[in-house]
Order: C-alpha cells, then structure tokens, then sequence
C-alpha cells in the first residue's frame, strides 16, 4: 500500500469522546500503514470546515479525515452545525479533488450514543484510505 499523508480535523467540544476517537484513529493510521501527518484540533464542530480547507489545500496532504461528536441539547443547535458542517466539508472535497472523511457524529444522539460510536475514528481512516486507492490518488 502507498505511504499517504492524511491530516486529521478534531473538535475539542465533548473531548471525553473525541479524544478516544482521536486515539482510534491513530491506531487504525498505523495498523494500515498511513501516516496521520498533520492534526489541526478546533473548539467544535462547526470550526472544521475552516481546519478542513487549510489542510486540503496542502500538498503535502493525500486525504483530510474529520471527527466530532454533536449531542442534542434542548435546542435545535446540533442539527443546524451537523447540516452546515457536512454540507461545506463535502463542498471542499469536491472543490480541491481530495477525499475529506466524514468522522462527525449526531445530531440527535446522547452522550452515552455518542461514546457507543468512537470507533468512528477508525472507521473514517478506512474510509480516506479507500477512497485514495480507489481514485488511485
């Protein structure tokens, strides 16, 4: 497998969940064989489409991956950032040709879902890998 440089988008907000995303993810980049070159972590959710552009655009970067998790509140604040978040990470994906992995979790889901998902961290590092080799990037 090709060593690829992927760069990884954290957000800091329910850290006692994204920090054992985060570690997933690590162990899956080694297990794999990929090398997780560049962390950017964010205060939340909705700061990673900036953190996700600022990685994308570098050369030296094959695949982004994100991880986040959004836990309802009394609000409907966890739709709107999920819905905004997606929808401008997919946006840069597309505009700068590279895989973006989507590792956010929610909306809608409680703490105790949310922890029950951490191997999302390993997951979307399968999930760049593949698509790096499958548009042979």
């Amino acid at each position: 497998m090709a060593k690829y440089k992927i760069g990884m988008v954290a957000a800091e907000f329910n850290y006692e969940i994204t920090s054992l995303m985060v570690a997933r993810a690590k162990s899956q980049a080694d297990f794999l064989g990929v090398e997780i070159t560049k962390t950017i972590m964010v205060p939340g959710v909705f700061e990673v489409p900036l953190a996700v552009k600022s990685l994308i655009s570098d050369n030296d970067i094959d695949a982004v991956i994100t991880l986040g998790a959004v836990i309802e509140g009394e609000t409907e604040h966890d739709e709107v950032v999920m819905g905004q978040a997606s929808r401008k990470i997919m946006d840069l994906s597309l505009e700068y040709n590279k895989p973006v992995a989507f590792g956010l979790t929610g909306p809608g889901m409680t703490e105790l879902q949310a922890m029950d998902r951490i191997e999302k961290g390993a997951q979307v590092v399968d999930a760049a890998v593949k698509m790096l080799q499958r548009l042979k990037k």
